[in-house]
């Protein structure tokens, strides 16, 4: 889990490739999970909590770009 202070200090476009990674991740935790061979379930609400976060902080970050423009 990346620490949002860590988050704070990335741009919007890496913000947005660590959104794509983490919807990969979440895919491939919801798909062994579905097929039970997921062993930590948690996995599955951590990777969504975190994608939540970063999209959270994109969004934040895309407002205060336009904000400025």
């Amino acid at each position: 889990m990346t620490k949002p202070l860590e988050l704070r200090k990335l741009t919007v476009q890496e913000l947005e490739e660590k959104a794509k990674v983490l919807r990969r991740q979440l895919f491939v935790f919801r798909t062994q999970h579905a097929g039970g061979q997921l062993a930590k379930t948690a996995q599955v609400k951590q990777a969504r909590r975190e994608l939540a976060r970063v999209l959270t902080l994109a969004g934040e970050k895309r407002r205060e770009e336009a904000r400025k423009s």
